[in-house]
């Protein structure tokens, strides 16, 4: 959400810079996002669209070691994948901190149907996910639920595919008395965030070509266009300095990184439906260069916002049946191993071990 709200501002506010359809741009821009700020719930389904194709001809130009090639399996999960994503809040959504989120609900799907979903109502959460399927796509089947000791409890349903539910502050509680108090994550006070927000507007001013066009039925087109490599290597110019405040374990990109990076000339189509921000689609596939990529874009797909709710008849999952479940086996005693097993002062072979 926050990076939402940053990536409006910058878009909307960095227009002003230009011309008048720049302006006209802009400010159309900045009334969608603020429609978006003003919900208490909001839906988006995030597609990767792709094809099995252009993933294979993506991996080949990174030459992968004989061996550690995309297999097939993994390419069309990929690209067939789609994520959903609903938030609720108490309050409108740009008034909202962590505590005013009531619930969330993420699902995971492809061709096949419903691959993982994942809520939080409350205190609990709630997970399905289809192993079976998961694990024929991954090459890694997943263990048969009938094989688990009865101890296993709720872990036979996950493997089954079906609703369990665990108490996830309860679960947080317990890790915080494990671990103690973690470190506040950093974050960027008021007067950074400006002085961030208003950089970030110079580059897209600067660099970003704003078009506009009317699509009928209350639909309209907002394009943005800008060269790869020189709009990441300036925004990221203007976020280094500030990276001492940035979430723990997010390392930015260096000029080195990016000088392969190619310079191609990548768009953004925002769709506004009545003023509102429909949808958002990036081709992605100049990028890949002299690779035979034909398909590769993002789409965001934003919708009306559907209440999360708990789903019915979910078990509960603790952490010792976890652990039961995934990890017991079956005992071993002194005489599974025979003592002419090995010979006199042989010892295991450490490089088999």
């Amino acid at each position: 959400m926050t990076a939402t709200a940053v990536v409006g501002a910058v878009l909307a506010g960095s227009a002003a810079c230009g011309t008048v359809e720049q302006l006209s741009a802009g400010k159309k821009l900045d009334r969608a996002f603020e429609k978006l700020g003003k919900k208490k719930t909001l839906s988006f389904e995030l597609d990767l669209d792709t094809d099995v194709a252009s993933l294979k001809a993506l991996d080949a130009k990174s030459e992968p070691e004989p061996g550690e090639e995309i297999p097939q399996e993994a390419a069309e999960l990929i690209s067939g994948a789609k994520i959903a994503f609903t938030v609720q809040s108490k309050k409108p959504i740009e008034e909202s901190g962590e505590k005013d989120f009531v619930g969330m609900a993420m699902k995971v799907s492809n061709t096949d149907g419903d691959l993982a979903e994942y809520r939080v109502i409350g205190d609990y959460a709630y997970l399905r996910a289809d192993f079976d399927t998961l694990g024929e796509m991954m090459g890694s089947p997943a263990p048969d639920a009938d094989d688990l000791p009865p101890e296993a409890g709720a872990v036979k349903d996950v493997l089954e595919g079906k609703w369990v539910k665990f108490n996830a502050k309860e679960m947080e509680k317990a890790a915080a008395e494990e671990e103690g108090e973690p470190e506040p994550d950093p974050t960027l006070d008021a007067k950074t965030q400006k002085k961030l927000v208003k950089a970030l507007r110079e580059v897209v001013a600067r660099e970003v070509k704003f078009k506009t066009a009317g699509g009928g039925d209350g639909t309209e087109h907002i394009t943005a266009t800008a060269p790869f490599r020189t709009l990441i290597s300036e925004l990221l110019g203007e976020i280094r300095p500030l990276a001492k405040d940035l979430p723990p374990g997010m390392d930015l990109p260096t000029d080195k990184d990016l000088k392969d990076a190619p310079n191609t000339k990548v768009t953004a189509d925002f769709t506004l439906k009545n003023g509102e921000l429909a949808a958002v689609d990036v081709d992605l596939a100049k990028l890949a260069e002299d690779a035979k990529v034909k398909k590769l874009g993002l789409s965001l797909r934003l919708s009306e916002g559907t209440k999360p709710t708990a789903p019915a008849g979910a078990r509960t999952l603790d952490m010792e049946e976890l652990v039961q479940g995934f990890f017991a086996g079956p005992g071993m005693s002194d005489a599974d191993f025979g003592e002419d097993e090995l010979a006199p002062g042989e010892d295991f072979p450490q490089d088999e071990f």
